[in-house]
């Protein structure tokens, strides 16, 4: 890659909100409606910037009859985020339902398993405690991180252990349920309605793997894949998605715990990171990206060292159903 010796500054990712837009919203017309032949949209409401900006997408695209959100909570959801569904609904008047996803989870084993796990390395751990997993910021510890359990006792003590790989696997595995568990919702509302799903990754989370196969991973159309996470934010802003929720931190709302995305999986805040992932993408130096960020030409080497090593973790996230020789339904062969 050619290394670019110009100055680099955050206003690259400035957007022509006006005309993205109407690009989007195109496109999403003519995929929907001429290629996939559906009439609508299904998506679910997490409260969450992304969602919220799909949604108003949907709605320009298919007008607010057309689209149907649907919030999932669960035994670990925060209430926030139903508030912040709903208002999101109101506001763009979207069709709106709540399906309580715990059975499906209780069915599957998801809390039992995950709690399993977490008493390997915390004997007294309680399923009424609270819990997430974390990382160590990659800034302060450098490039080999390992994944550690908190938990919350009812009494408010905080106790931190480290997972060995087998335990991390299991807590992944079976919350992982939860995502694939709401995508399996979403299509049998698309099903019945004869609707396409649209999914809501931006383009750090889609290049980083930020997601679960076959569960958040999954849909028929990624609308915003291809705008960096402060994009996301312009475009919300351009689309009139409420300021509380534009203003709302990140966050996963999987574990019981509050827990930020920086916690779980990316190594700076978000619009640091899409500078980085900017600057890599289009081959400006290190030290180049730094500047124009104000971190130190050495944080942003591991940045972009993190970025690369989770790009070949993605590969196989990204990767199709593979078979011995190419099939398709357009011939005999």
């Amino acid at each position: 890659m050619t290394v670019k010796t110009k100055s680099f500054s955050p206003d690259l990712l400035n957007l022509d909100c006006a005309a993205e837009t109407e690009r989007i919203v195109n496109w999403m017309q003519d995929t929907v409606r001429k290629t996939m032949r559906k009439k609508g949209a299904v998506l679910g409401l997490s409260g969450g910037i992304d969602s919220s900006v799909v949604t108003a997408l949907c709605v320009r695209a298919f007008g607010a009859d057309r689209v149907l959100g649907i919030m999932m909570p669960e035994h670990d959801t925060k209430d926030e985020s139903l508030t912040y569904g709903q208002l999101l609904a109101d506001h763009f008047h979207v069709e709106a339902i709540v399906e309580n996803i715990s059975p499906m989870l209780q069915g599957a084993g998801c809390y039992e398993r995950r709690d399993a796990a977490i008493k390997q390395v915390i004997p007294e751990y309680q399923p009424n405690w609270k819990s997430k997993i974390v990382l160590p910021n990659l800034l302060k510890e450098g490039g080999y991180r390992v994944f550690s359990v908190v938990v919350q006792t009812p009494s408010g003590e905080f106790i931190k252990k480290r997972l060995p790989l087998s335990a991390y696997q299991t807590i992944v595995a079976a919350t992982n349920f939860k995502q694939r568990c709401r995508k399996m919702m979403e299509y049998y509302h698309a099903d019945r309605l004869n609707y396409a799903v649209p999914g809501t990754p931006n383009r750090l989370e889609y290049d980083q793997g930020f997601f679960v196969k076959n569960g958040d991973g999954a849909a028929d159309l990624k609308p915003i894949a291809h705008l960096y996470k402060s994009q996301v934010y312009q475009l919300a802003a351009y689309l009139d998605v409420p300021e509380i929720i534009r203003m709302r931190p990140p966050t996963t709302d999987t574990y019981s715990l509050e827990q930020s995305q920086e916690e779980f999986f990316f190594a700076v805040s978000y619009d640091k990171l899409d500078c980085c992932l900017y600057g890599l993408n289009h081959g400006f130096s290190a030290a180049a990206v730094a500047e124009g960020i104000a971190l130190p030409a050495e944080q942003v080497e591991l940045v972009y060292g993190d970025i690369e090593s989770k790009r070949k973790a993605a590969r196989y996230l990204h990767m199709p159903p593979q078979v011995i020789d190419s099939v398709s339904a357009d011939t005999n062969n």
